[in-house]
């Protein structure tokens, strides 16, 4: 496993975004393991989740021009901590995000910050793939934005579980939307990490014994 893979599940585990125990996912489905993003608390936490993005944005993309869109709500301070610490590497990102019920007033609508035009690129920035709902989700608010394409989605984990049907939720929104989705880390790294202390044994287990029902097939 490369060294900032190595890096990046240590941090989640010492930020405590990587939780151990009983957890119900967004997708209903009971989890021996939770990536919780809204535990990330102190401003050195979000910025050094921010560059971990970066590292995986510019691995991916390379100094691609696009527009980086953080789901509410936790999307939000992640896309902008990734946009922050492009930023540092030269490449300033703008971004945006949306509320949860549309503004009547003011400026109005269910968008703030960087609205994209038409020809421009969009990069959507989230914590966890489970089942793939949140980027459909997403998806739904980027549609009516004409002539906007989404080029790729970044998230912190992903989880290598089947989505609605034998394949993985990545490979379903992947092909339901023509759009790669990248991963700093896959639970596989999580658990090549863990089997490195004795003391993360039933951890393990409990992890693969769910992974052997509801993880992806294909």
């Amino acid at each position: 496993m490369e060294q900032y893979k190595r890096d990046f599940i240590a941090f989640l585990e010492g930020a405590g975004v990587l939780k151990f125990g009983d957890f119900t996912a967004k997708s209903g489905r009971k989890i021996p393991y939770f990536i919780n993003a809204g535990e990330i608390k102190t401003g050195a936490q979000i910025a050094r989740l921010g560059e971990f993005y970066a590292k995986a944005y510019m691995e991916k993309l390379g100094r691609k021009d696009a527009v980086l869109f953080g789901p509410a709500y936790k999307g939000i301070p992640l896309a902008v901590s990734a946009a922050a610490a492009l930023a540092k590497e030269g490449l300033d990102a703008p971004f945006f995000f949306n509320r949860k019920e549309a503004k009547d007033h003011g400026e109005g609508g269910l968008l703030v910050g960087y609205v994209p035009k038409s020809g421009q690129e969009v990069v959507i920035i989230e914590d966890v793939i489970t089942a793939g709902t949140a980027i459909r989700e997403s998806m739904a608010l980027l549609d009516p934005l004409e002539g906007v394409k989404v080029a790729a989605a970044f998230v912190m984990v992903d989880r290598k579980e089947k989505g609605q049907g034998e394949k993985s939720a990545v490979q379903e929104v992947e092909a339901a939307f023509g759009f790669p989705v990248y991963s700093i880390a896959t639970v596989y790294d999580i658990l090549e990490y863990l089997s490195e202390d004795p003391r993360n044994e039933e951890h393990i287990a409990r992890i693969q014994a769910y992974l052997a029902v509801n993880g992806a097939k294909a």
